[in-house]
C-alpha cells in the first residue's frame, strides 16, 4: 500500500515518496532557470556587485515578499531607490537627517517608520559584528550552543540590538516561537545559502545547505498536502517541520530545493498526473 490516511488526508509512506522523486526534480529544473530570476524578488540581489550590497538588498526584498511579485517588485524598488541603491552605505551612515528619504514610503502594512527600524538593527549589525552574515553567523552558534532553532533566536537577537524599536515594527520579523514558519526568513536564506544555483546568489556559509528549511506559505501548503507530502492541516511550524522530514528524505543535502517544484506547481500551473494527486481538493 503506497499511502497512508493522516487526518483525513492521504500521505505518502518512504518508497511512495521515493518514486516521485525523478518527477519532482524534473520539476524543479523546469522552474530554476535563469528566466525566473526578473520576475521574482531574489532579482534584488542579482542587481548588485558587491556582496554586502545583494545581501541587505535581498534581505529587504525577502521581509517585503508579500502579495503579488509585481507589486513587490515595485515597492522594493522604491525603497532601494530612497537608499540611491547603496542600501549598504545608506544603511551604514543612517541618522535622524535621512529619515526623509523613507517618509511616504509605504507596502501593505510596512510603513516608513518600520524600515526606520529595521534600518536601525541593520546598522546596528553592521557596527557590531562587521557583516551581516557575521551576525547571522553569531546567532547560528549561539543557537547550537544553547539548543535552541536558530528562528527561536534571530528574532530577539536582531531587535536586541536597538532594543526600544517598537512592537509594530518587530511584528516583520517572524519568529518561532510563535509558531510561525518563518517563511520570508527561510526565503531569505535560501537565496543566501545554496550554492550551485542560477537563482540564488548563494553568498553566505554560516550554516549547512541541509539545515535549509522550505520557505512554507499557502501555495506550497496546498501543493504539498495535494501531493501527499504534507497531513497536517495547519499552517504553521509543526507542518513545516513535517514537510521538511520528507523533503530531508528526496534530497538530504538540498531539501529547499523542492521549493521551486512546489511554487512551479502553483503558480506556473504546470500539470500533475492524475495518479499523484493524492488529495486534489485539499487546501
Amino acid at each position: 500500500m503506497s499511502t497512508r490516511s493522516r487526518s483525513n488526508l492521504k500521505v505518502l509512506t518512504k518508497n511512495a515518496l521515493l518514486s516521485r522523486k525523478e518527477w519532482l526534480d524534473s520539476i524543479n529544473n523546469q522552474v530554476e532557470v535563469p528566466e525566473y530570476i526578473p520576475s521574482d524578488p531574489v532579482s534584488f540581489m542579482h542587481a548588485f556587485d558587491r556582496k554586502e550590497d545583494q545581501l541587505l538588498a535581498g534581505f529587504f526584498a525577502a521581509i517585503m515578499a508579500w502579495g503579488r511579485r509585481d507589486i513587490v517588485l515595485s515597492k522594493v524598488h522604491d525603497l532601494l531607490s530612497r537608499m540611491d541603491y547603496h542600501p549598504e552605505a545608506f544603511i551604514r551612515g543612517y541618522s535622524d537627517a535621512d529619515f526623509h528619504h523613507l517618509q511616504g514610503f509605504r507596502h501593505r502594512t510596512f510603513t516608513a517608520e518600520d524600515v526606520n527600524g529595521l534600518v536601525r538593527c541593520l546598522q546596528q549589525a553592521l557596527h557590531h559584528y562587521g557583516d551581516f552574515e557575521s551576525f547571522w553567523k553569531y546567532v547560528y552558534l549561539k543557537a547550537g550552543e544553547s539548543g535552541l532553532h536558530l528562528m527561536d533566536l534571530f528574532h530577539d537577537e536582531f531587535f536586541g540590538l536597538v532594543p526600544e524599536t517598537p512592537a509594530r515594527t518587530r511584528k516583520h520579523i517572524a519568529s518561532k516561537k510563535k509558531k510561525s514558519t518563518c517563511k520570508r526568513l527561510w526565503l531569505f536564506l535560501r537565496w543566501s545559502l545554496r550554492k550551485n544555483s542560477v537563482v540564488d546568489p548563494g553568498l553566505m556559509d554560516f550554516m549547512p545547505v541541509s539545515e535549509l528549511m522550505i520557505p512554507f506559505d499557502v501555495h506550497v501548503a496546498r501543493q504539498a498536502r495535494r501531493l501527499g507530502l504534507l497531513g497536517r492541516k495547519q499552517n504553521d511550524w509543526l507542518a513545516l517541520q513535517e514537510l521538511h522530514k520528507r523533503l530531508c528524505i528526496l534530497n538530504p543535502q538540498d531539501p529547499a530545493r523542492y521549493d521551486y517544484a512546489l511554487f512551479g506547481l502553483g503558480v506556473m500551473k504546470l500539470n500533475v498526473p492524475a495518479e499523484y494527486l493524492l488529495n486534489p481538493k485539499a487546501e
